[in-house]
């Protein structure tokens, strides 16, 4: 989960330079000069065209971290299962709207308002319980090491 949660955060870093240079090609008059009004407006566009799909990339990794988070959520007997089955659905989700995004820009529209639904409540429960209620302890007993296993004796 980390690692796919480190991925997303470095996608999203890292496509923070086509927003700034899509900024400083529009805001700078040399640009204007060397590629004219035109071609500079074309740069800016595809600039941020670049850093939309950059966004949208982040999203799939944003989308499999959910998974095995509700599938830990669910098994672990800490949280409600029910937060555990809308994680695992707000990762399903994510992951359906990124390749809409990809594969059917037009059905992408239309069916992205319906597909955020799941992902925000999932994300917003989890933070509201953590926040408001902490989490219940494992109804497992944890295993203790044994004497044997003390390195020191």
């Amino acid at each position: 989960m980390v690692i796919l949660v480190a991925i997303a955060t470095t996608v999203m870093c890292l496509n923070e330079v086509f927003q700034f240079a899509a900024l400083l090609v529009a805001g700078d008059a040399s640009y204007v000069a060397a590629f004219g009004a035109a071609g500079a407006s074309a740069l800016v566009m595809l600039l941020l065209d670049l850093y939309h799909y950059g966004f949208t990339v982040a999203q799939i990794y944003f989308g499999l971290w959910l998974v095995p988070l509700g599938s830990l959520a669910y098994r672990s007997g800490m949280f409600p299962r029910a937060l555990g089955v809308v994680l695992i659905v707000g990762g399903v989700s994510y992951l359906v709207d990124t390749i809409a995004a990809f594969l059917l820009p037009d059905l992408s529209r239309q069916i992205h308002g319906f597909l955020a639904i799941p992902p925000a409540i999932a994300e917003v429960w989890m933070v509201g319980y953590l926040l408001w209620l902490g989490f219940r302890p494992s109804p497992r007993p944890i295993a203790q090491p044994s004497r044997s296993d003390d390195p020191v004796r």
